[in-house]
């Protein structure tokens, strides 16, 4: 059953990324030259998403405390990293991010084509311009366009949470910009990191969490750490409910 559903939706997801390619494409061409952060292809990248997360009628999606946002403050998401579908499950949260992505996201056909096209950040995280690319993210934020960051790097093999990399508490921190913790449940279930089988019966959970006053911690190890806590404990929370 597996296999079968995994066949169908790697065919699926072929066929959509093609046809969305194309339309925000269009799109892109049309708005570029007023729409600076590309705010009208991401409304369209969100619709892929959407089907994307409906190839499935056994894929449920939760979303807690999203009201816990502020849309006036400048923010800075990081969440925990399980699945290639994670960001297809985000793209159900009722606001619009700036995602940052690892490099090597850009050199894949359509996929990276998409990255870009929709204004979103790769970045090389073991290059030394890393944290200088991140800062092209300050104006966006102050502008109120919230960043998506996934602090661990990559995705988890295992389904538990990683080290956190220093680059979006660094951002944070130097700005004076809310760190909003949030958790994804239901990915590794779904869809396990290098595996290309597919569960089509998971509930998937998107949990937000309070958002962090960078300016209450002096030491950076201690904030990356606090929040990595809190993001463990919500997800322990979520799995034992």
């Amino acid at each position: 059953m597996k296999t079968l559903f995994s066949i169908y939706l790697w065919t699926y997801f072929v066929i959509l990324f093609t046809l969305f390619f194309v339309i925000i494409s269009v799109v892109f061409l049309f708005t570029f030259l007023f729409d600076p952060y590309r705010k009208i292809p991401n409304k369209i990248l969100a619709m892929m998403a959407w089907c994307m997360m409906k190839a499935s009628p056994g894929w449920k999606i939760n979303i807690e405390g999203a009201e816990r946002y502020n849309f006036e403050a400048p923010t800075v998401f990081i969440s925990n990293h399980q699945s290639f579908l994670d960001m297809a499950v985000a793209y159900h949260l009722p606001w619009q991010m700036k995602w940052v992505s690892k490099r090597s996201l850009a050199f894949i056909p359509v996929m990276g084509w998409l990255v870009w096209l929709t204004g979103h950040l790769t970045i090389n995280r073991k290059s030394k311009s890393a944290l200088k690319r991140l800062g092209s993210l300050v104006q966006p934020l102050k502008d109120k366009v919230p960043v998506m960051i996934f602090p661990e790097g990559t995705r988890s093999l295992d389904g538990e949470i990683k080290r956190f990399k220093n680059g979006a508490f660094l951002l944070a921190k130097e700005y004076g910009f809310y760190l909003q913790p949030m958790v994804i449940e239901g990915g590794h279930q779904a869809m396990k990191s290098g595996s290309k089988v597919v569960d089509p019966n998971v509930n998937f959970t998107i949990s937000i969490l309070d958002p962090i006053k960078t300016s209450d911690f002096e030491d950076l190890n201690i904030l990356k750490e606090h929040t990595r806590q809190l993001i463990s404990e919500e997800l322990q929370r979520i799995r034992s409910t």
